[in-house]
C-alpha cells in the first residue's frame, strides 16, 4: 500500500487557528504533511520565513506526521522534490474557491500526477485569514481567538516595535537611560 505524502503550502503571515484546523484535520487524512511556507519575494511579510517557520513548528509538534519546511518557486516543483502527491488547500468562500480553482487546474496542467485536494474550514475559522488578522491587531483589536497564543503574543511584539517607530519612540534598549545602563553593565 501507498503512503500518501501532502503538502500544505502558504504564506502562513500570521499561522491561524483556521491554518491550525486544517493541519490537524490533514494530519488525520494523510500518511504525512509537510506544512509548505512559501518565500514570496512580491510580498511584505509581517513575519520573516524563519519567525513563521519556528511558530508553525511549536504548533504542530504534537502532530507525528506533519513537518514544517520552507520552498519558493513553482509550488509543483516543490511537491515532485518530495515526492508528494497531493496539495492540501483550504476554501473558505466562493472567491476562494474560483482562485483555487484555477491554481489547481494549472497545477494540474504543469504535472498531471498531483492531485489538489480542497477542504472546508471549521465553521468557525469560515472568515479567518492571515490578512484579517493582521488588519485586526493592527487597529488595536483582539486576535487572541483568531490565533494560537505563541503567534498572538508575537503578533503583539510586532505590532508594539511598529507603534513605537510610527511614533518616533527608539527600540527598546535605544533610550540615552537605557545606553547609560547598558554601558555601566558592561563597564
Amino acid at each position: 500500500m501507498k503512503r500518501i505524502k501532502a503538502i500544505y503550502p502558504g504564506s502562513f503571515d500570521p499561522p491561524t487557528n483556521g491554518h491550525l484546523d486544517l493541519i490537524e484535520r490533514g494530519s488525520k487524512i494523510f500518511d504525512e504533511l509537510v506544512v509548505a511556507i512559501l518565500r514570496n519575494p512580491e510580498k511584505d511579510p509581517l513575519f520573516s520565513v524563519a519567525d513563521r517557520r519556528k511558530m508553525l513548528e511549536a504548533m504542530t509538534s504534537a502532530f507525528d506526521n506533519v513537518s514544517v519546511d520552507t520552498f519558493d518557486g513553482l509550488t509543483v516543483d516543490y511537491a515532485l522534490r518530495l515526492d508528494a502527491r497531493v496539495i492540501l488547500r483550504g476554501i473558505r468562500a466562493i472567491s476562494d474557491y474560483e482562485y483555487e480553482l484555477q491554481m489547481a487546474l494549472m497545477n494540474r496542467k504543469l504535472q498531471p500526477r498531483l492531485e489538489t485536494v480542497f477542504m472546508m474550514p471549521a465553521e468557525k475559522y469560515s472568515y479567518l485569514s492571515s490578512r484579517l488578522v493582521r488588519e485586526v491587531a493592527q487597529l488595536g483589536g483582539s486576535i487572541d481567538c483568531l490565533v494560537p497564543e505563541l503567534v498572538a503574543q508575537k503578533v503583539r511584539e510586532k505590532m508594539d516595535v511598529a507603534h513605537k517607530f510610527e511614533n518616533g519612540e527608539p527600540p527598546a534598549g535605544n533610550t540615552p537611560s537605557e545606553k547609560r545602563k547598558n554601558r555601566k553593565k558592561k563597564a
